[in-house]
């Protein structure tokens, strides 16, 4: 009953687009299959879908979802994802909620947490699906219905939150969503070179020097790396810079070399043939494709 009532709810609200009144909540309604080979940055979210199905990679990784199962990202990865059952009569309908880690942090000091988790030296994945359970979509469900009750959004959305970060911290993936409110976890440390990598996607990547930034030995940083964003540095900055190429290249007319250089390649050619290898055509194809450069987690 419950996942009958969220599709309800998802197919009315998405009619106003992908936001909602009710802050980090989202819902969306996708009526095609969409480009299998477009990459987006994930965000740390919780993403159930209610109606359609789809499939996401991660390095090497790839997860499937469908109705009634949910994916968590606890760091923004860039990702490839494309719905495989979205149409026009039955579209793909999904209910997000963006993770906040200090939401996450709080209900870890709670003396009610403290049974449900302990430190650890190792490393979660930044990503997992699971199926929700009744008590997840109902929250779920719940959240959507106060979006008709815009009096009620300021004081109950975010108790409902809480109860949604709660099931998922307590739930089957809880490891991935508790090291978002741990300042010491391996997620937090790994974070760091990510974000680096991130802010700086035309610099040279020092493995060395991240596994500094890190506070880990090579080795270790370089294990964990590819723990938490199944890939390695090197394979992640590269996603990352043909990402930034074709949200680039999106708005920009001409000059693929200029595009090349912007995102730290010193070769066009090596851009041109890393760019159709990631995305299946040249890049001069992307230029000016402003609906190329987004997907939805």
């Amino acid at each position: 009953m419950s996942m009958e009532q969220l599709r309800s709810l998802i197919a009315r609200h998405a009619q106003r687009g992908t936001s909602t009144a009710a802050s980090g909540v989202l819902v969306s309604m996708v009526t095609g299959p969409g480009d299998p080979a477009a990459v987006s940055l994930s965000g740390t979210v919780f993403a159930l879908i209610a109606q359609g199905r789809k499939t996401l990679s991660v390095g090497d990784r790839i997860h499937e979802y469908g109705p009634g199962q949910f994916l968590v990202t606890s760091l923004d990865l860039p990702v490839r994802g494309h719905y495989t059952e979205a149409s026009v009569q039955r579209p793909a309908l999904g209910f997000g909620l963006r993770l906040r880690p200090s939401v996450i942090a709080e209900l870890l000091l709670d003396p009610a947490a403290e049974p449900v988790w302990r430190r650890s030296s190792d490393a979660a994945p930044a990503l997992a699906v699971s199926r929700a359970d009744e008590d997840l979509i109902d929250a779920a469900v719940r959240m959507l219905r106060l979006l008709d009750r815009p009096r009620d959004i300021r004081v109950l959305a975010p108790l409902i939150e809480r109860e949604i970060l709660w099931r998922l911290m307590t739930g089957e993936q809880g490891a991935t969503v508790r090291q978002l409110g741990l300042a010491d976890s391996r997620l937090h440390d790994v974070g760091r070179a990510v974000r680096w990598i991130r802010d700086n996607p035309a610099d040279p990547v020092s493995v060395a020097e991240l596994a500094r930034m890190a506070g880990m030995s090579e080795s270790a940083f370089h294990r964990t790396f590819r723990t938490v964003t199944g890939m390695s540095p090197i394979r992640f900055q590269k996603q990352l810079r043909l990402h930034e190429a074709r949200v680039i290249l999106a708005g920009r007319a001409g000059d693929v070399t200029g595009v090349a250089h912007a995102v730290g390649y010193q070769s066009a050619s090596q851009f041109s043939r890393e760019y159709r290898r990631q995305y299946g055509v040249p890049p001069s194809a992307h230029v000016g494709d402003t609906g190329s450069a987004r997907t939805d987690t």
